[in-house]
């Protein structure tokens, strides 16, 4: 299938620079029959705007880095009101050019099940002319393709997140996941675990057998740059600020972080502007309407961010910056607390609560409070804004040397690629060389 996107080439020439001219492969690249690594997504291609984005972005980086030439083919879906970022992508294409990789681009529909089916018909003419298959799906919206099986292709799915974990009221869909979850399991599918706390929900509360996980922790690409340009900072956090980015939807906690600043206000402590990036690539929605009215209502001294931009997380190595808050009320893992380590950033302040509990450890890598509990939360950030240079330092190191040991995320998917395909791999990754 053809679609049309601004200033990217699948391949070493282009008729025209608003046009993919070829009909799904990467120009000039001849398939590789002896075996294909088939990656599926749905966000992270064209640009992002949540963690999930971010992390397949880097999961194929890596992928370009650990299998031989020519083996890897990426299947990207798009709808039509779906933002592109031009720069985003041409960045992750050359990556994608470089190792030879074929780019699939459908078109998808409001209809799940009519985009898994055109997945599959994908996946099928790709694996017809491959001697074995691994197909990856990233993301719960793909876990459907555990329905779909296909000759000759083994199966891994990598949720993100599960219904159960952001809209628990779906009985429906959290039992749909649960089907398919337990379908790959007994095709001899393997399900991915970005977390413990992933792997000990994905077996308790969806049933996964503990043979059908592996250990796939989400984290960070150590050796990679992809720095953006810095937006200017509010004009009112140049004197210092604390940040807090995501989603703009309830479970990302920012009501209760608001709560928690108008208690410290009232207690009369002092506390630096708050850049709050509650932000999405589309028109505003009702929730960043209902969080600018609580800014107003409470006098909390905030911006409110409603626009998205990659750059936005350059704002974390900020001289002005006095401290990063994550008040999810749920997290299934948590890629901010990474980023922030990764930029020596801090301190951080977190909230108790599923991936989180994992990278931020209360004074050793942070402060920490409960979910859902706004006198928690400022009792953490209070505490946060008490620590001195040389307390933040040793908050910063501990977080630095927690990423490098824990969240590399290059060795994270060279050991799950080793345990489900170990085929997949060139010889030099196999071997452990990056």
């Amino acid at each position: 299938m053809i679609t049309s996107l601004p200033h990217i080439v699948l391949g070493c020439r282009r008729s025209s620079p608003n046009e993919v001219t070829e009909e799904g492969y990467v120009r000039g690249i001849e398939p590789t029959a002896a075996c294909k690594v088939i990656v599926a997504l749905q966000e992270g291609f064209y640009g992002a705007s949540s963690g999930s984005g971010f992390s397949n972005r880097d999961f194929l980086i890596a992928l370009t880095q650990m299998l031989p030439p020519g083996r890897l083919v990426v299947i990207t879906v798009r709808r039509h009101a779906d933002p592109i970022d031009p720069r985003w992508t041409d960045r992750l294409m050359k990556s994608l050019r470089q190792a030879k990789a074929q780019v699939v681009l459908i078109n998808g529909s409001e209809d799940p099940a009519h985009t898994r089916d055109l997945i599959v018909e994908k996946v099928t003419d790709i694996a017809s002319g491959a001697n074995q298959c691994l197909l990856i799906g990233l993301g719960r919206g793909l876990l459907g393709l555990a329905g779909h099986a296909v000759e000759n292709v083994h199966l891994l799915l990598v949720p993100r997140s599960t219904a159960a974990l952001s809209c628990a009221e779906d009985s429906s869909e959290i039992s749909e996941e649960r089907d398919c979850l337990h379908t790959a399991a007994k095709g001899g599918g393997r399900v991915a675990a970005i977390s413990t706390f992933m792997g000990r929900h994905l077996q308790e509360d969806y049933g996964v057998p503990g043979d059908a996980l592996v250990d796939m922790r989400n984290g960070l690409l150590l050796n990679e740059d992809f720095s953006e340009r810095p937006p200017p900072l509010p004009e009112p956090a140049e004197e210092g600020f604390f940040l807090a980015l995501g989603r703009p939807i309830p479970d990302k906690g920012f009501e209760d972080l608001l709560a928690a600043l108008e208690i410290l206000r009232s207690r009369r402590v002092a506390v630096p502007h708050l850049v709050l990036a509650a932000a999405t690539s589309g028109a505003p929605t009702e929730y960043q309407r209902h969080l600018a009215s609580l800014i107003e209502d409470s006098g909390v001294d905030a911006t409110l961010i409603t626009e998205f931009s990659p750059g936005i997380r350059t704002w974390m190595s900020s001289p002005a910056l006095r401290g990063i808050v994550v008040p999810s009320r749920q997290e299934p893992f948590g890629r901010i607390p990474l980023e922030a380590f990764a930029a020596e950033a801090g301190p951080v302040i977190a909230t108790r609560t599923g991936g989180l509990r994992e990278t931020v450890v209360n004074g050793l890598t942070g402060f920490t409070a409960e979910p859902r509990d706004p006198a928690s939360l400022a009792e953490a950030i209070h505490l946060g804004l008490m620590a001195d240079p040389s307390e933040r330092a040793r908050l910063i190191r501990a977080g630095d040397v927690l990423l490098r040991q824990r969240h590399d995320y290059f060795p994270t998917i060279r050991d799950a690629l080793a345990t489900v395909a170990p085929w997949a791999l060139s010889p030099r990754a196999r071997s452990g060389v990056r």
